[in-house]
């Protein structure tokens, strides 16, 4: 199989993919509070149907978060003819994207002819696209570590990937306004700027419609690799999960720090075209974020290879978060001016590509090292951290977002005249210095606890080879329970071993 082949339909998939997870979380809730709810007057049918909404997607949400192990484990025992991630990463996008383009409907008048009814409707069809998208999303990135066990190559895939998954995610900020104006013009008969429930669903079947092209790319051009170390696994059973994950400790580590990273980030990312249009006063400005977001966002990408040769992966997340804190101080002091205020938002966001692949790669190497630790090879369930840390983060911004607007009165037909300085400044608050300070501790973590490098994984590498191939060769057979048991004995002192040696691996990192 073609390693460009590989890369470009997988970039694809990640495009889609991320397009999908943008409406999904940060978009839904705007569609909510603007304009699911409208009555032909232009009303509201009343907040408490905001809140309640809101809390019914937090909660479903958090739940739903505490199945992604499992999910896992149920991808990594799949064997069939085309791999074991193909058919979820399939059969997810199909279910998602037709889930997706129900919920940003009112369910043919139900919001306002009969609110109990479109609650209970909504819930099913809510959990349906959460699920699917779960499933799928545990199977795409599952699929990562399988395409290659190098550090450099995974690097590579990893940012053309995210090179397609920036232009998802960024590029639905750029055709959010024209699409929902279009398919209003279209659809509801509406003229100028005006944004309508006809647009908004309009917009939901064209990025359904992204995810599922995506998906069959991605099914059609990648291939898992076959070595001894891929062969090394075993049945995870639902016991096992959180054992697996537990006592991974480089993995809970980056876990953490990214919680705190991605917390702040989504809460900032959701509430930025609400600042755009109640703050600023310049809604149809918005396109222009997508159009900052994707240019930096594809350079940063493009640039991670390099800094990771040069730098370190450690040192990137650093240096980006550094970057990261410069925009946020700017966005603080950038007043009512556009133009600083997209200045601020495109420095935010050139870093947090360079984050999201220092910890997708870091991850992506904790499989390796879970596996000499524990003597068995888990990928799905160890790759189903960084999602399930993503929607986390992204129920919890979810509530804080829908809590401010509400607060602020940033909701239905309201403008920027009808907000007070109360409340604007309120909502920089949840908007700026909330999430300012979950990233400054989730940098010192990182720096303080974080000590899988490249180098590191490298070794690991080499010991789980040279211990599998003689065994390889002994018997065609991998033993199941005692010759597990006694690798996890020998491997998890050799893990002791290495991880005192981790600050000399360090230094040598930095000085190499």
């Amino acid at each position: 199989m073609s390693k460009l082949k590989q890369s470009i339909t997988y970039a694809f998939g990640a495009f889609g993919h991320d397009a999908f997870y943008a409406a999904l979380t940060t978009y839904f809730i705007t569609f909510v509070t603007s304009q699911l709810l409208e009555t032909s007057n232009g009303g509201q049918v009343n907040t408490w149907l905001i809140g309640v909404i809101t809390t019914l997607v937090v909660t479903i949400r958090i739940i739903e978060i505490f199945f992604d192990p499992f999910l896992g484990a149920l991808v990594d025992n799949t064997h069939t003819r085309w791999g074991k991630f193909k058919p979820w990463i399939m059969g997810g996008a199909v279910i998602s994207s037709i889930a997706l383009v129900l919920i940003f409907s009112n369910f043919f008048g139900l919001t306002a002819s009969h609110p109990m009814v479109y609650l209970v409707l909504f819930v099913i069809v809510f959990v349906i696209a959460d699920f699917s998208y779960s499933v799928l999303d545990v199977a795409f990135w599952g699929l990562l570590p399988s395409l290659s066990l190098d550090s450099d190559s995974r690097a590579s895939i990893s940012s053309i990937a995210r090179f397609g998954s920036t232009l998802g995610g960024t590029g639905v900020a750029v055709v959010l306004v024209p699409l929902n104006v279009w398919f209003s013009h279209v659809f509801a008969h509406t003229q100028g700027n005006e944004q309508t429930r006809a647009g908004w669903l309009g917009f939901a079947v064209v990025i359904a419609a992204l995810s599922l092209i995506g998906a069959l790319l991605t099914c059609w051009g990648t291939q898992e690799g076959k070595d001894d170390i891929r062969k090394n696994t075993q049945k995870t059973s639902f016991r096992d999960i959180f054992r697996i994950i537990g006592k991974n400790d480089q993995l809970m580590w980056t876990a953490l720090a990214y919680l705190l990273f991605a917390f702040g980030f989504s809460t900032t990312n959701s509430m930025v075209v609400y600042y755009f249009r109640y703050v600023l006063g310049k809604p149809e400005s918005y396109s222009l974020v997508g159009v900052v977001e994707a240019v930096l966002g594809i350079l940063a990408v493009i640039s991670f290879p390099t800094l990771q040769r040069l730098v370190t992966r450690k040192r990137v997340y650093l240096y980006s978060v550094a970057v990261e804190v410069v925009g946020y101080i700017l966005f603080i002091f950038s007043g009512h001016s556009v133009v600083l205020a997209l200045v601020a938002t495109g420095i935010c966001y050139v870093a947090q590509p360079l984050v999201f692949l220092v910890v997708l790669n870091t991850i992506s190497d904790c499989v390796e090292y879970g596996q000499l630790k524990l003597g068995t090879r888990n990928e799905s369930v160890t790759l189903t951290v960084r999602p399930l840390i993503d929607k986390l983060s992204g129920s919890f911004s979810t509530a804080i977002v829908s809590f401010a607007a509400v607060t602020a009165g940033m909701t239905g037909a309201a403008t920027a005249a009808d907000i007070s300085n109360t409340g604007v400044a309120e909502f920089k608050g949840f908007m700026l210095y909330m999430p300012l300070v979950l990233i400054v501790i989730s940098a010192i973590v990182f720096a303080l606890k974080v000590t899988l490098t490249e180098s590191k994984h490298d070794e690991i590498v080499k010991k789980l080879k040279a211990r599998l191939e003689p065994e390889t060769q002994a018997s065609g057979d991998v033993s199941a329970a005692e010759p597990a048991s006694d690798a996890t004995a020998s491997q998890t002192a050799s893990v002791t071993t290495d991880s005192k040696s981790n600050a000399a691996d360090e230094s040598a990192e930095k000085n190499r």
